[in-house]
């Protein structure tokens, strides 16, 4: 069920349209490998993106401004100087004199306002005489010269001027002050329509420029791949991309997209099922792979609607960077890889996309192989940027001959996506929350001794430290010969033994004054006691929010074994009566990894070694044995994934580090 809601929201998130069959993207200059292409229907040839730039900066340099005459300034001001030559004019005067003088200013202002006075504006600075504009008067456009027109200058020349051959005629000096005051601008630039005609221009550029029949041949194989035959392709994708969203096309489109997600995700489930049981077999962690997944794709899709920065910006190598944190290198990989191969059929530049990807996130897994440190996830980023580099470079000189054609702002997206990847590090912290996982560096956290929890039981029981650090020690050891997760083990084995804090004195590494409690107690009570640590160490660690991870090795290092000195004090001391048996045995439940086998291995015999009354290389190499072999013979292992060639490997280090740990060397024979 969880596989098939990730097809559906995959392929939910998948663009609805056909992809076309031939990548060409990179073929520029170079031959067509393909067989003839012949037009499978008409289509027109669109223009190129420098085709429409150009046509549109023609447009643009081409456009000629609009202005508006303004009729309410000329009828303003024409009343302004009739009102000002009556107030003024002397009544005491010729009448007729008055006449002449009013027609001579009124015809010298409508010749200056016929023509009509200019506003200086940027749009027609430095322009010449013959520069085109157009004038809206009474919303009808016509187109003039800007020799046309007036300005405030040329409007007072030419009133000085009319006046001059009209001296003996009229009063000049009484009329020049009354024109003065009534020349004004009366043409006014208008950019609102400018700007609305200039749009209308651009957007009735025509986005193709010829047509291409039906069985017309499109390209011959061995052809080379001009800005001609490449534009033709380029047309022809565009065309065959939208006629792919019709109905019937529709849902072939969604059969063939479900078909390929189907297979992706099939192969990344039978990959899980026979190398990965345990990932396989937890919906948790199924979940969590599939929504890394389904999150990458919708992340490229909402990236191609935008269309406003290259692919290459997207994180990517996050994907392999979390999946690395909580999981080996190959789920990494193998995850990074399927989810790839879902990208890339809605990548531009499938191949190109794919490789680069590939590669880099390779990188990525490879340079967090041990993520012990905060410092690897910045080395981790500088890697991702050099070898997102490098691989496009790499490509860019087999397609191009050259790199010539690279430029910073490629460069630019891959910084930024490798700048991206550091918030892996928070993301991981929230996954561990969300799913209650546990990563390296939290378990680096943990493993820390001056931790306010290994602190106090430092402080409360020194010598179950001391075991603790041993046994961590043995363990750490022992799971690096076999395969694990040695820092896991490392973590649970200095908590394993936490509950003996709430009555340290009832454990033999902390009497250290010869005084033991159990000597007053019965010999079930005093096993009681000690199979409880396992209860309270459990209750200890959820009070104090340790991870289930660390908790299980708490609850599995003693397993369902019993507490066999209590065991067999109480049949010798009591040899006629009834044992009940599950007294004296530990609650369980068995270890069920590597891991909290190695660790109940480790814990035991480390804490027989202790006992011994002699060491020597026998007396460590029986102790071992009997140990281990008893667990097994209790079927202790029994749900542990661990060979009996993982055993005999165990025995050989636990006998190796407890020599060197008691200062003893093997006696060579002589």
């Amino acid at each position: 069920m969880l596989i098939v809601i990730g097809i559906a929201a995959i392929v939910y998130i998948f663009p609805k349209q056909g992809k076309f069959q031939y990548e060409f993207q990179n073929l520029k200059g170079k031959p067509w490998y393909h067989e003839d292409l012949i037009a499978p229907f008409d289509f027109a040839i669109k223009k190129s993106a420098d085709e429409l730039e150009i046509e549109k900066a023609e447009i643009i340099k081409s456009a000629k401004p609009y202005f508006k005459y303004d009729n309410s300034i000329v009828d303003a001001r024409k009343l302004q100087l009739l009102t000002e030559f009556e107030a003024k004019w002397d009544d005491k005067k010729n009448k007729k004199s008055k006449e002449k003088n009013l027609a001579v200013a009124v015809k010298i202002l409508d010749s200056i306002y016929s023509k009509g006075i200019i506003e200086p504006t940027d749009v027609i600075e430095n322009k010449p005489a013959d520069y085109s504009i157009y004038v809206l008067n009474y919303n009808v456009a016509e187109e003039h010269d800007l020799k046309d027109f007036h300005t405030i200058n040329s409007a007072y020349e030419y009133m000085h001027a009319q006046l001059l051959e009209n001296e003996s005629k009229v009063d000049s000096k009484f009329i020049l002050p009354l024109l003065e005051n009534s020349i004004a601008h009366s043409l006014f630039y208008d950019k609102e329509t400018s700007d609305k005609v200039l749009k209308q221009a651009i957007d009735d550029i025509s986005p193709s420029r010829d047509i291409i029949l039906k069985d017309q041949s499109i390209v011959s194989k061995g052809d080379i791949i001009d800005a001609k035959k490449f534009q033709l392709l380029q047309s022809l994708k565009w065309e065959y991309e939208e006629q792919a969203g019709g109905t019937v096309s529709y849902f072939f489109i969604l059969l063939g997209q479900i078909l390929i997600v189907t297979l992706c995700l099939a192969l990344l489930i039978v990959f899980l099922a026979f190398f990965r049981n345990d990932i396989f077999l937890d919906n948790t962690k199924i979940i969590f792979i599939l929504l890394l997944i389904i999150l990458q794709v919708l992340m490229t899709r909402l990236s191609l609607n935008t269309q406003s920065f290259s692919i290459y910006l997207l994180p990517f190598c996050i994907l392999p960077i979390i999946i690395r944190a909580f999981y080996d290198t190959r789920i990494a990989l193998f995850v990074h890889l399927i989810t790839v191969l879902i990208i890339s059929f809605m990548a531009p530049s499938r191949f190109e996309f794919a490789f680069i990807q590939l590669v880099t996130g390779m990188m990525a897994i490879f340079s967090i192989v041990n993520m012990h440190n905060r410092s690897q996830i910045f080395i981790s980023a500088a890697l991702i940027f050099l070898t997102y580099s490098l691989a496009f470079i790499g490509i860019t000189i087999i397609q191009e001959g050259g790199i010539d054609v690279m430029t910073w702002h490629d460069f630019a997206w891959f910084g930024i996506s490798a700048m991206l990847t550091l918030f892996s590090y928070p993301l991981i912290f929230v996954f561990e929350k969300i799913f209650g996982f546990i990563s390296d560096v939290s378990l680096l956290e943990l493993s820390d001794t001056n931790g306010k929890l290994l602190r106090e039981l430092a402080s409360r029981a020194p010598g179950t430290f001391q075991h603790s650090l041993q046994v961590a020690n043995l363990a750490e050891e022992a799971i690096y010969s076999i395969g694990g997760n040695a820092l896991l083990v490392r973590t649970g084995a200095l908590y394993h033994d936490i509950g003996k804090m709430e009555m340290p004195m009832y454990f033999i590494e902390n009497q250290a004054n010869g005084i033991n409690p159990h000597e007053d107690l019965n010999y079930d009570e005093s096993a009681a006691i000690i199979i409880g640590h396992v209860i309270k160490g459990i209750e200890i660690a959820k009070k104090n929010n340790l991870p289930e991870q660390i908790i299980d090795f708490i609850r599995t290092h003693h397993g369902t074994t019993i507490t066999a000195y209590f065991y067999r004090s109480f049949q010798k001391a009591f040899p006629d009566e009834q044992i009940d048996i599950e007294k004296f045995r530990y609650p369980g439940p068995i270890p069920f990894s590597k891991e909290t086998a190695v660790l109940m291995m480790a814990d035991s015999v480390e804490a027989a070694s202790r006992s011994l009354k002699k060491y020597d290389v026998d007396s460590i190499d029986s102790i071992v044995d009997l140990i281990i072999n008893t667990q097994i013979e209790q079927n202790q292992f029994m749900n542990s994934d661990i060979t009996f060639k993982d055993i005999y490997t165990l025995k050989k280090i636990f006998k190796k580090k407890l020599m060197n740990v008691y200062h003893l060397r093997v006696e060579y024979p002589r």
